[in-house]
């Protein structure tokens, strides 16, 4: 009868196999080829002529004594550098996949702290420090609600969070309740979207009360805002609608929306001069320029 156990045995005993599991290692060793300016020192190894450093090393193996190669220190640098291109470049693909995905328009790609004149700087170093300490923020549930007159960059500081986030290969969502709900409208399973919604690292809902305020309507925004409740991760809100509102609303229909946004989301006034008026004066300005009126 064969003992099939020792035929294994004698198999993987036998040194033979494993020095060519090790020789067939040693022929896939970066930079083992001789260039010109290589030499052998006085140990009878061979070096790199440009960084003089070691392009082999001996090492016992299985009793016996071998000469491997190695990789020299120029070489392991070019290596090295490889492989950082590498990951930037699939970061930068990443990144780009993202960008696409999270928002509305490409405009509000394009908006970047880069891009940010400031009308308020603590304001604006506020929203950078929130990138900054994203770890922490994103620990502690702590999400911002961004209110405020119309055109003074609520939007455009929620887009830079999401912006410098998605830099970072964190996945970001911006949208809005009008959009979300559209796209419940259209689809079949309403609960599989909702949960991949909710599931983004951060979640920005873009001007709180611009959708109709219908029972169904209602519902469905109490619902996702709850459900992203219940994920522990951060939502950034920006609206129109007055502090005072949101806190004690005339319109008890809203009341619990709002509550359960105020207890996830820390208020913050972006007030000051219009963006968008300062956007339309340059665009004006630079038309006229163009058509030399």
């Amino acid at each position: 009868m064969i003992d099939n156990n020792n035929m294994w045995e004698k198999k993987f005993d036998n040194n033979d196999v494993w020095e060519k599991m090790i020789d067939n290692i040693a022929k896939n060793v970066r930079g083992q080829e001789k260039h010109e300016g290589d030499y052998i020192g006085e140990d009878g190894i061979l070096y790199c002529g440009k960084c003089k450093t070691r392009k082999q090393t001996r090492m016992i193996v299985l009793d016996k004594e071998k000469t491997l190669p190695i990789m020299c220190e120029c070489e392991q640098a070019k290596y090295y550098a490889e492989v950082e291109e590498q990951k930037a470049k699939e970061l930068a693909k990443k990144v780009a996949k993202l960008r696409r995905d999270c928002f509305l328009t490409a405009e509000t790609e394009r908006y970047t702290f880069e891009a940010d004149v400031p009308t308020n700087q603590k304001i604006s170093a506020a929203m950078r420090r929130y990138v900054n300490k994203w770890e922490q923020i994103k620990s502690e549930n702590m999400g911002l609600l961004l209110y405020g007159p119309v055109g003074t960059g609520k939007s455009f500081y929620a887009a830079c969070i999401a912006n410098a986030l998605i830099d970072k290969g964190i996945p970001a969502m911006m949208t809005s309740f009008p959009r979300i709900l559209n796209t419940l409208n259209g689809i079949y399973d309403k609960q599989a979207y909702i949960n991949k919604l909710v599931s983004y690292p951060l979640l920005i809902i873009d001007d709180l009360g611009a959708e109709r305020a219908s029972e169904y309507m209602l519902e469905n925004v109490y619902a996702i805002v709850d459900a992203r409740y219940q994920t522990g991760l951060p939502l950034i809100v920006t609206t129109n609608i007055a502090i005072s509102e949101i806190k004690e609303p005339s319109d008890l229909k809203y009341k619990r929306i709002y509550d359960r946004i105020l207890e996830i989301c820390h208020p913050i006034k972006i007030d000051g001069e219009s963006r968008r008026r300062e956007s339309v004066k340059e665009n004006f300005m630079r038309h006229q320029q163009l058509l030399g009126l």
